[in-house]
């Protein structure tokens, strides 16, 4: 029973081995039957994506441009600003410098690029399948922004030329499908020197030879091995590593370059101890302030050239010395939290020096070119101009007394007057209520159109308050008036361009001098200079007195919100505005101090090496305006235009009568100017020193109580009007 037993345990036990057994032969069979399936299928989908990426390759090298199609891509413009001198300012826009071959780039060149950015360069097809499978994981799990660093050389030349830097999975991959192509199509040689030739090295170098030039000043043919190892270091970081920002960084940088170059043997352990130190880099001349200059005079080649995108070297008129002198003497002077910006002309319009603001990198809002700020009294420059052309003189006698212009009151700065004084004086203490009398007496719109004529190119009011530079100005437009003054009354045109070449010397553009225009007659030049020159000697600009003769004006608008001061000496002009862009008011701000020193701290340097030259303020005043005869003074009706005692125009010769006179026409500040046909010195002028001796007391106002700037008499004998005559007395003989 019990051996019975034990043999039925057995055959089963053995029974159930058996079915175990076969059960486990089925299993195994069924995975492998599923892992053949899935390896037939995964197969299957390999080749069938790899006919598909063969298909896409070789669609893509069909329609990639050809080899020298790609050595011709430029994409923008370079741009190198020289100085009057010669020497570079600034480079602008991207540079590519010239283009070398395989055979003209240095071996440790190709060598510490392919070491640092791809070292299977010369084994792989354009893709590395490390990196991409590196890339991939990366998308797969959702960190798309943190793919980086896996780039071929080849896939950053098809990034460079074809894409965008967009770090995403679907831009990689187009990304590897381009690098294929290239290496479908291109040789190893060339896809490397494509890449050389065109990536990018920071500070706005494109390839290898403009970065050489740019960092060390030399071609890039003669790179030595520390040179190329700070070059190869900056493709990762152009902007972290550059050697013209930080030192440093760019020696750490290459030191890592130079260490994986011994690693891959291309270099020995002597070769990368070179001392990366001790390259010599590039001195980089400052360009701060220069930039405001570029950025005014550079937006002009659109009109003085024909479309090109040739890189071009442009010859200014800029002086180094002098701008570096501008600069620090803007700098210097401008009151704490106001801003500064001068504008210096040489005597035929070129520009010296031009400053738009104390910093370039904190704002580069040009204030010398583009800001409209109102000039104060530098603006009676043309009220005085107009009153010397209509026939007054420097020495000539006005009345400084309390005046008031349709409800306009204005007032002196030191809220007095004093009487009866001259016209330089006049103009020297900068005295407000005759500018208003002088401006109401020749017309507030002569006074505009004589702005213009000196070059005002901004909006002008002819409001009574303009004559005290109530209209906003811009900086270069009123160093160009005073430049004119400078130049004897006549025009000057301001430029900065002197002539455009391309790199090669080819000349694209020379500047030709404008013609110029005689703006005001020899005398009135001669003295608006003498006022301009006692302004400064004795009056509100002695602050700008530089030991050699000067003429200028001061300027400051109410409550100190704009400082302006305008001045030339030996053939330099030079205008100052310092004040707030937010136009608020700035403490102790006035013409005659921080922008008169800025002009004297500036001018001592840029005239030192000129001749010292006197002003020619010897008047020669035209025979209408010195003959004593009153015929000649007030002009004979059959000769010239004058007016009649209702205050109509006379035609020459024709009497008064009916369809005699012509109606007086008006001007649009309704001043009563007129603009004739006839020279000025052969209409009536408005004389002051030459009228006889007053017949009755002047009190300097008229009849009708407003004030004047001469006195009745004169306007008496203007308009044939008879006054009451006092008996001649012994001390007093009737004219």
């Amino acid at each position: 029973m019990d051996k019975r037993g034990s043999r039925r345990r057995k055959s089963t036990r053995a029974a159930r081995a058996r079915r175990a057994e076969a059960e486990g032969k089925r299993d195994y069979s069924g995975v492998k039957l599923w892992g053949k399936r899935i390896a037939l299928w995964g197969g299957g989908a390999v080749v069938l994506g790899l006919i598909f990426l063969g298909i896409a390759v070789a669609f893509a090298a069909r329609s990639l441009p050809s080899y020298y199609q790609l050595k011709a891509t430029q994409n923008a413009q370079t741009i190198v600003v020289r100085a009057r001198d010669g020497s570079e300012l600034v480079e602008l826009g991207p540079s590519y410098g010239k283009w070398l071959t395989s055979d003209e780039i240095p071996q440790v060149m190709k060598d510490a690029m392919v070491a640092v950015e791809d070292k299977r360069f010369y084994s792989h097809f354009g893709t590395d399948p490390v990196r991409l499978t590196g890339a991939v994981i990366e998308g797969i799990t959702g960190e798309r922004s943190q793919i980086g660093g896996t780039s071929t050389i080849t896939q950053q030349l098809a990034r460079n030329i074809f894409l965008n830097n967009n770090r995403s999975l679907d831009r990689k991959l187009r990304e590897a499908v381009l690098a294929m192509a290239l290496e479908w199509k291109f040789s190893k040689d060339q896809i490397l020197e494509l890449y050389l030739n065109k990536v990018y090295f920071g500070g706005g170098a494109y390839g290898i030879d403009s970065a050489s030039r740019k960092f060390f000043s030399h071609p890039g043919t003669q790179l030595s091995t520390a040179e190329a190892a700070i070059i190869a270091g900056l493709v990762k970081a152009p902007s972290r590593y550059s050697p013209t920002a930080d030192v440093d960084a760019a020696v750490g940088r290459a030191g890592v370059v130079l260490q994986l170059m011994r690693e891959q043997g291309k270099i020995s352990a002597s070769e990368a101890n070179v001392d990366v130190s001790a390259v010599k880099l590039k001195q980089e001349t400052g360009t701060n302030s220069v930039r405001y200059f570029t950025d005014w005079a550079l937006p002009q080649l659109d009109l003085l050239l024909p479309e090109t995108f040739e890189p071009i070297e442009v010859w200014t008129t800029l002086d180094p010395g002098m701008q570096k002198a501008a600069t620090a003497a803007v700098a210097g002077n401008a009151p704490d939290g106001a801003q500064g910006a001068l504008v210096s002309l040489d005597r035929d319009g070129a520009i010296l020096a031009l400053v738009g603001g104390t910093d370039y990198v904190e704002t580069n809002y040009n204030r010398a070119t583009n800001a409209l700020r109102q000039p104060g009294s530098s603006w009676k420059l043309f009220v005085f101009l107009a009153a010397l052309e209509a026939g007054y003189t420097p020495n000539d006698r006005v009345v400084d007394t309390p005046v008031s212009i349709g409800g306009w009151s204005p007032r002196n700065s030191n809220g007095r007057n004093i009487g009866e004084t001259n016209l330089r004086t006049a103009f020297a203490y900068s005295i407000n209520t005759v500018a208003a009398q002088l401006g109401n007496e020749v017309g507030f719109g002569q006074v505009a159109s004589m702005a213009r004529r000196f070059g005002i190119t901004t909006p002008i009011n002819s409001y009574p308050a303009m004559v005290l530079g109530s209209n906003e100005v811009r900086l270069l437009d009123m160093t160009r008036a005073f430049a004119a003054v400078s130049a004897g009354g006549s025009s000057v045109e301001p430029y900065g361009i002197v002539k455009v070449t391309t790199s090669d010397g080819e000349l694209l553009y020379q500047h030709k001098r404008a013609r110029s225009t005689q703006l005001v007659p020899d005398h009135v030049a001669r003295g608006i200079t003498d006022l301009l020159q006692a302004a400064v000697q004795t009056g509100t600009g002695r602050a700008a007195q530089i030991g050699r003769p000067v003429a200028g004006k001061t300027g400051t608008t109410s409550s100190n919100k704009d400082g302006y001061f305008v001045g030339f000496s030996s053939g330099i002009t030079t205008g100052v505005w310092m004040g707030r862009d937010d136009n608020k008011r700035v403490g102790g701000l006035q013409g005659g101090r921080a922008p008169a020193q800025a002009f004297a701290a500036y001018m001592r340097y840029a005239v030192k090496d000129r001749p010292v030259e006197e002003f020619d303020t010897e008047l020669q005043l035209p025979e209408w305006q010195i003959d004593e005869e009153d015929d000649f003074f007030f002009g004979d009706p059959d000769d010239y235009y004058y007016i009649d005692e209702q205050g109509n125009l006379i035609e020459p010769g024709r009497n008064e009568g009916p369809g005699g006179a012509i109606p007086f026409p008006e001007d649009s500040s309704g001043e009563g100017e007129v603009d004739l046909t006839r020279p000025r010195q052969q209409q009536q002028q408005p004389r002051v020193q030459r009228v006889p001796a007053p017949r009755q007391p002047s009190t300097g106002r008229g009849a009708d109580g407003a004030p004047q700037a001469i006195d009745d008499d004169f306007l008496d004998g203007v308009i044939g009007r008879d006054r009451p005559r006092p008996s001649p007395t012994p001390t007093q003989s009737p004219n």
